[in-house]
C-alpha cells in the first residue's frame, strides 16, 4: 500500500523534532556543565583567597603575641630592676573575693578543713575581679580547693625583707608532736616562705556572685585569690602516704565536753544580737558548731604545756598568744569555781565563748557574751544570699 504524503511529511516532521531536542538537550547540558566548571573555578579561587587570608591573620596574632610576650618580659625586668639589684619576679595577686566566715578570730580556727562539718562561710567575689557568670556550672561539684592568703600573720612584714634579713623560720613547732619542730615545708602551718593557704571545702549553695560552704577552717574576712573544683579522679591519690606523726589522729582530741547550767540563758541573751547576721538557724545549732569546734583541742603547743590566756586585742587584730604572762595580773578572770584553771576563750560569729579544760582534757564550756570589737563589725554583702540556704 502506497503511503501519503501527508503521512511521509508528518513522519518527517516527527524525526526533525526528535532531532531538535536531542540538540537543545545536548546544548542545554553542554552549557550547564560549562557554567558548573566556571563557577566551580571561581569558588576555588575564593577559597584559596580566604585561606591565605586567614594564615595571614594567624601569623598576626601570633607575631602580636610574641610582641606582647617580648613586652611582658621587658617590663617584668625593669619592675625587678626598680625593685633592687638581683630581686626576683614579681606577679600580680589580687584577691578575687573575700570569706565571711563563722570564725571571728584565728583563735579557734580549725587547723585543718572538713574537721568541723558545722563550720560555715559564705565566699562573695568581687564583681570588678570575677563576674557571677565565671561560676557558671560550680554549683554541679560537691567540693572545691580554696587558695587564700593568711593575712592575719603577725610575721607578714617578713616577706617585704632582703631574704637574708626576713628571718623567716624553717622550721616550726608542731602540735601533733607536742611542740616538737619540723621543716616548715613539710607541715600545713600558716607561717610559710609565702603566707598562701589550700583549703578543701564543700559546696552549699552557689547564688548569684556568693559561695556558700562548710566545713571551711577559713577566719572572717580571708582574702581568697582562686577557687578551683575538685576532681576526685586525680585529686584523691591512692596509695598515698603520710609520716606516723600525722596518723596520731587522737593526740589533739579532747576528753568529753559539757556545757555549765548558765551557758544555755547566756547564749540565748547573745543570739538576740547576732541572730540577723548569723550563719545559723538557731542557738541550739550555734550550740553544735562549739561543740564541733572544741571537739578539738583548739590550745596552741605553748598554752598546753604551759597554761595561760589568750588576749584579745582590739580594733581589727586577732587573738595573739601570749608567751611570757604575770599570772598575778589576769587578762581574763580565772573560773570562780575553779580558781587554779584557765579560762579560755573563743570567738564565733561575735560570740565570745569561754571554756575551761583540766587536766585530763575533759572541757566545760561556761559562759558566752557579745564580743564588743565584734557587735555590727561584720560585713553585710553576703546577707542578701543569706535565705538562699535556709
Amino acid at each position: 500500500m502506497a503511503i501519503s504524503p501527508r503521512v511521509k511529511e508528518a513522519h518527517v516532521t516527527s524525526i526533525a523534532l526528535v532531532f531538535a531536542t536531542v540538540a537543545i538537550s545536548a546544548t542545554t547540558l553542554f552549557l550547564s556543565s560549562f557554567l558548573y566548571r566556571r563557577r566551580c573555578k571561581r569558588l576555588e579561587v575564593r577559597i584559596r583567597e580566604l585561606e591565605a587570608s586567614l594564615e595571614a591573620s594567624v601569623e598576626k596574632g601570633a607575631a602580636e603575641r610574641r610582641g606582647r610576650v617580648r613586652a611582658q618580659q621587658a617590663l617584668r625586668k625593669v619592675a625587678c630592676q626598680q625593685n633592687g639589684e638581683g630581686s626576683k619576679e614579681v606577679y600580680p595577686m589580687v584577691p578575687i573575693g573575700t570569706v565571711h566566715s563563722c570564725f571571728s578570730t584565728r583563735n579557734g580556727t580549725p587547723r585543718q578543713p572538713l574537721v568541723v562539718p558545722l563550720a560555715r562561710a559564705c565566699l562573695v567575689l568581687d564583681l570588678a575581679r570575677a563576674s557571677a557568670e565565671a561560676l557558671e556550672g560550680f554549683s554541679d561539684y560537691s567540693h572545691c580547693w580554696i587558695l587564700y592568703v593568711f593575712h592575719l600573720n603577725t610575721d607578714l612584714e617578713k616577706m617585704w625583707k632582703d631574704p637574708a634579713q626576713s628571718k623567716i623560720k624553717a622550721k616550726v613547732r608542731v602540735p601533733r608532736l607536742k611542740g616538737g619542730k619540723m621543716g616548715v615545708l613539710a607541715t600545713r602551718s600558716p607561717h610559710r616562705p609565702c603566707p598562701i593557704g589550700l583549703s578543701v571545702a564543700k559546696i552549699e549553695v552557689v547564688d548569684g556572685e556568693a559561695i556558700w560552704l562548710s566545713g571551711v577552717d577559713l577566719v572572717d574576712g580571708t582574702p581568697i585569690l582562686d577557687i578551683k573544683p575538685y576532681l576526685p579522679y586525680s585529686d584523691s591519690v591512692k596509695g598515698a602516704t603520710v609520716p606516723t606523726w600525722v596518723q596520731e589522729d587522737a593526740t589533739l582530741a579532747v576528753g568529753s565536753i559539757t556545757f555549765s547550767s548558765d551557758f544555755a540563758s547566756s547564749l540565748s541573751s547573745c543570739w538576740v544580737h547576732v541572730e540577723k547576721q548569723s550563719l545559723y538557724d538557731s542557738s541550739e545549732q550555734f550550740e553544735s558548731l562549739i561543740k564541733e569546734v572544741l571537739t578539738w583541742d583548739i590550745r596552741s603547743v605553748s598554752q598546753r604545756t604551759r597554761p595561760h590566756p589568750v588576749a584579745t586585742k582590739s580594733s581589727d587584730s586577732v587573738c595573739e598568744e601570749i608567751e611570757e604572762v604575770n599570772f598575778k595580773e589576769e587578762i581574763y578572770p580565772q573560773s570562780t569555781d575553779h580558781p587554779n584553771e584557765v579560762v579560755y576563750h573563743l570567738v564565733l560569729e561575735g560570740i565570745d565563748v569561754s571554756y575551761r579544760i583540766d587536766e585530763n582534757s575533759n572541757v566545760v564550756v561556761e559562759k558566752a557574751n557579745v564580743h564588743p570589737d565584734f557587735v555590727n563589725k561584720r560585713r553585710h554583702s553576703y546577707l542578701a544570699h543569706r535565705d538562699s540556704v535556709r
